[in-house]
């Protein structure tokens, strides 16, 4: 049975989270008075489901079930997580608390507020341990910071289970350690605030040169390093230390005008908004979220490969849905081709034709491939002890379309078998459908004297197992076909 979450408000932060969630397996119930309310929600739906799978190298869930309430009570019922976005008013969110803990009393309530404690939040609750602050950044479906503060009120075991829920929808749970207002995000983003709109007022800088500055230059390092590491690599080999006696005394200097505030004004307004306008107005909202979203998904991609900041939390939410998959492939020998892989298409798998591209056709046998080889005892401890399988000859079959979604299993025959080489035939399945087969020749292979030799006995023990299981099935439809050649 699917995990239910409640979201409360769906705006911009709320239709992001209502995304994250259903799009990780969970259903989720939204309540909104507002009549827009589905219509907005379905739009940002639409641009999660194309970023967020990008963002995966392992199928997705299942799709939750998306439902909107009527009532709080009723979006709540069921509820193990409600995510509150309502306006920042804090007698509209108490009033929203109340009303949630009336209707499911002992449910875990999130807030996305930008700058009340949690303690605030808490004021006048019959059960205020379970009110606690889960701060998001925008896109929430893509970006996985969640600020996780909490009161004294709250005990551990809330905390904990705060964050295991933003762990189990992909997100990076950074509990704060002190109630503080705006929290750690807003706090650094405030200063940066006032101090363009001080550069924008004084005709330092337009809004498109100041973005400019950050995009060209230090955001783009604070993306994969942040303040303080930055600045270490600034100290060059003596590292922060040196930094520090360098740039320190700049603290006295008059550089910012961060202790002050510009008047908030129309005049104000309508520098900021005339620029803003003349910088982005050709391109619609909707669109500039797009654009967005796909310069998030390549830079995250890239963190990803490097297993480096934001990519860590990505490759390791992977590591626990793979897990999931692998529990449903074959353990051992039996009489049929072995399940040995379960894929989807995703968003970088497919081509300008939206369909799979050539090249994830022989991933897909690869993936399959090497599950294999890991059943038998030849991944990558084997590798690394000097001994592999390598793949001689490979046909492929392109016998029906993958598109975008699919989910994909792959089975895998072995055809022959002997002590230096085997001959496999794996079937990619778009559920009873053989989308391509992909045969292939392989040769144990002694990496360091560069030349074919026979396997580990315990390898080849399994290998020869499996083999002999399968010996009784026929030889599959295409198998030692040749290309361009003529079905009989």
């Amino acid at each position: 049975m699917a995990r239910k979450a409640a979201i409360i408000g769906g705006g911009v932060i709320g239709g992001g989270w209502a995304a994250r969630f259903l799009l990780n397996g969970w259903d989720v119930a939204v309540f909104d008075p507002d009549p827009e309310a589905e219509r907005k929600i379905s739009a940002v739906l639409s641009n999660a489901r194309l970023a967020l799978p990008a963002l995966s190298d392992v199928p997705m869930p299942p799709e939750g079930r998306l439902s909107f309430a009527g009532t709080l009570g009723e979006a709540v019922e069921g509820a193990e997580y409600v995510q509150e976005s309502v306006s920042e008013r804090i007698e509209l969110k108490h009033k929203v608390y109340a009303q949630l803990q009336q209707a499911n009393p002992g449910v875990l309530i999130g807030s996305s507020t930008s700058g009340f404690k949690a303690s605030d939040l808490q004021q006048g609750s019959p059960a205020p341990e379970n009110i606690i602050v889960a701060h998001p950044f925008n896109p929430v479906y893509l970006l996985p910071l969640s600020e996780v503060s909490g009161s004294d009120r709250n005990p551990p075991e809330v905390v904990e289970k705060t964050v295991q829920i933003m762990k189990d929808i992909g997100m990076f749970p950074l509990v704060i350690r002190k109630e503080i207002d705006a929290f750690l995000g807003n706090r650094f983003l405030e200063a940066v605030w006032r101090e363009a709109l001080w550069m924008l007022k004084d005709g330092v800088a337009t809004t498109e040169e100041i973005d400019e500055a950050i995009r060209m230059g230090f955001g783009l390092r604070w993306g994969q390093m942040g303040l303080f590491e930055t600045y270490r690599i600034a100290g060059g080999e003596a590292g922060m230390r040196h930094f520090m006696a360098q740039f320190g005394p700049a603290l006295k200097w008059p550089w910012t005008k961060l202790m002050d505030v510009p008047e908030f004004n129309e005049e104000l307004v309508d520098l900021v908004a005339s620029q803003s306008d003349a910088q982005s107005g050709q391109y619609g909202i909707r669109e500039l979220e797009r654009i967005r979203d796909q310069n998030l998904v390549g830079f995250l991609r890239a963190l990803k490969e490097r297993n480096w900041g934001a990519g860590k939390v990505l490759r390791e939410h992977d590591e626990r849905r793979a897990a999931a998959f692998h529990a449903g492939t074959d353990q051992g020998p039996k009489a049929a081709p072995l399940v040995m892989a379960h894929m989807q298409v995703l968003p970088g798998w497919i081509d300008y034709n939206g369909h799979m591209t050539e090249s994830r056709y022989y991933f897909a046998g690869s993936e399959t491939i090497d599950a294999f080889l890991r059943l038998i005892g030849a991944g990558m401890d084997y590798v690394g002890a000097g001994h592999s399988y390598y793949s001689a000859e490979t046909h492929i079959r392109h016998l029906s379309e993958a598109k975008l979604g699919d989910r994909l299993t792959g089975t895998i025959q072995i055809l022959s078998a002997d002590e230096k080489r085997f001959r496999s035939f794996v079937r990619i399945m778009k559920g009873e459908e053989c989308v391509a087969t992909i045969e292939q020749f392989y040769l144990h292979v002694d990496m360091k004297a560069g030349k074919s030799v026979p396997a580990a006995p315990e390898v080849y023990a399994k290998l020869r197992a499996i083999t002999d299981a399968q010996a009784g099935l026929p030889l599959p439809e295409g198998a030692g076909r040749a290309i361009g050649q003529k079905k009989e």
